[in-house]
């Protein structure tokens, strides 16, 4: 499934998909092939962030300066491809159900004719231009390029060890996969938080997150971002969202998992969890760096006399607000 501005006309800015990479493909009826999946060789117009959602995948990658990076990505853990990187996914062999990621691009206008893809190109070049362009006079090594792309096609599992894949070590700066799943959550009075942005993530230039997770009761604190976009996906439990657009403005909307929504810059909101069971989800940024705006801290930082002459708040109530972010309560 997509989320692209013309899906969710609001998130002009970001687009998601939700892709599941199955290791048995069917073959005559109760006949299963155990053949790992991959996606095509390929490179986008946007910059891609993933999110393994399930199972565990290997990427590759190299950078315009011929630096290569190959990696390992398991549940709860990140990918990222700066726009124009080829790249490659593929499924490992190690649970039944396969792979399953969530892709985030940082253009609300992403879709897939904007995925260069390896064999689509190669079909349409003349075979002698082939042979010259990589320096072999046998025309027929090139006739088993396929005539239409493969998209998601089966293929050999990788070998469990990553090095084994590599043609040279892996010599980018930085790493192109963050253990999320490994970092300690910041505990928070009804919940707990995840924050991963170019200061941790260094190659993740266009896109950043959090990870929040929301017990029984609690919720995710009124507040807004300065200056980017929300994109947010529900992984897990049932929320209720409300937004404020300004000038008496404001919509209430109901969430489970699975389910996609969007805060534009600016607009105050908040996310309850209305269920029975622990509320998990991901806030996504278009931008380099997570910021927002906790409005408990505001006011508790800002002149009692400003706060009592908008709000008739009392000086006890003033002093019980928290003068550090909260996130969840």
């Amino acid at each position: 499934p997509s989320n692209q501005v013309d899906v969710l006309p609001a998130a002009t800015e970001l687009a998601g998909k939700n892709y599941l990479i199955l290791e048995v493909v069917d073959d005559i009826h109760d006949r299963c092939k155990y053949a790992l999946e991959s996606g095509e060789l390929h490179w986008h117009k946007s910059a891609e962030w993933a999110y393994m959602l399930k199972g565990e995948v290997r990427i590759s990658t190299m950078t315009p300066e011929g630096q290569i990076f190959v990696g390992d990505v398991s549940e709860g853990d990140l990918w990222y491809f700066p726009a124009g990187n080829p790249h490659s996914i593929q499924a490992k062999n190690t649970t039944e159900d396969g792979a399953e990621f969530i892709l985030i691009f940082d253009s609300g206008k992403f879709a897939e004719d904007a995925t260069f893809l390896l064999t689509d190109w190669l079909a349409h070049v003349p075979k002698g231009v082939l042979a010259k362009n990589f320096g072999v006079t046998d025309l027929t090594s090139f006739e088993h390029i396929p005539e239409k792309e493969l998209y998601i096609f089966p293929s050999v599992p990788p070998p469990e060890d990553p090095t084994a894949d590599m043609v040279i070590p892996n010599n980018t700066p930085n790493p192109y996969v963050f253990p999320l799943s490994k970092i300690k959550p910041a505990k928070t009075p009804g919940g707990s938080v995840k924050l991963v942005d170019s200061r941790t993530f260094k190659v993740a230039e266009k896109i950043s997150a959090v990870e929040v997770v929301v017990e029984v009761g609690g919720m995710r604190e009124l507040h807004w971002h300065p200056t980017e976009p929300e994109w947010t996906f529900y992984i897990s439990g049932e929320a209720r969202v409300t937004i404020f657009a300004s000038e008496a403005n404001a919509h209430t909307f109901n969430f489970q998992a699975g389910d996609v929504g969007y805060v534009p810059p600016t607009y105050g909101h908040y996310i309850e969890n209305t269920g029975n069971t622990t509320l998990k989800f991901l806030e996504v940024f278009q931008g380099g760096i997570v910021q927002d705006i906790s409005l408990t801290q505001w006011l508790a930082l800002t002149p009692p006399s400003l706060i009592k002459a908008h709000l008739g708040f009392s000086d006890e109530l003033i002093g019980k607000l928290s003068r550090v972010k909260q996130e969840v309560v």
